[in-house]
């Protein structure tokens, strides 16, 4: 487990994206994206919106995908892995890295063939407590003409990241603008924020 940590945190000191291939297992990928399937055929996916508090809207130019609030409330065994896989990292990342990270929040994601999110911060302007992003995707089988990769822009050079099984992305909330491009097959992830 934390050889994925490790990996993670070192290749975001080294490129401000920390990236690390297998940091969900096979297996809790697959309950994973199983539990969005089951939420949509439930249609308890909501639009997901941009802004917060009541600056909260949907706008279909900027942002496409579906999205479901994680809550340990929910008492889901493979929701609640996900959260001991998270706890941990947490505490590897405060011991570590002294981050001071005292809280977080996830939610599922689910752009259909067609869907985007365009260029943005995660942290908003009127609340910074969003210290740093993470993704972790769901999607088996990802080939290139799938589309829907994450475009970070940074500095110096722009990096895309595909969407493939078991990954997890990292990065500062307020520092890299970054989007989702088109995507032309069912995506799925846990996007959240670990905060302070």
């Amino acid at each position: 487990m934390e050889a994925s940590f490790e990996t993670l945190i070192a290749s975001y000191i080294q490129n401000n994206v920390g990236i690390a291939t297998d940091f969900l297992s096979v297996a809790l990928c697959e309950h994973l994206a199983a539990n969005i399937l089951t939420l949509e055929a439930n249609e308890l996916l909501q639009q997901a919106g941009i802004g917060n508090d009541n600056k909260l809207q949907q706008n279909a130019l900027v942002r496409r995908d579906t999205i479901y609030w994680l809550d340990k409330k929910h008492n889901n065994i493979h929701e609640d892995a996900f959260f001991a896989k998270i706890d941990a990292f947490v505490l590897y990342l405060n011991q570590s890295c002294y981050a001071g990270i005292t809280d977080y929040e996830f939610h599922y994601s689910l752009y259909e063939t067609g869907d985007f999110y365009k260029k943005h911060l995660d942290q908003f302007k009127d609340n910074a407590s969003r210290q740093f992003s993470m993704i972790s995707y769901l999607n088996p089988n990802w080939e290139t003409q799938h589309g829907g990769e994450l475009q970070i822009y940074q500095t110096d050079a722009n990096q895309t990241i595909s969407p493939t099984q078991g990954k997890m992305v990292f990065f500062k909330s307020d520092q890299l603008e970054h989007e989702v491009l088109v995507t032309n097959a069912r995506r799925m992830s846990v996007t959240g924020w670990l905060k302070r």
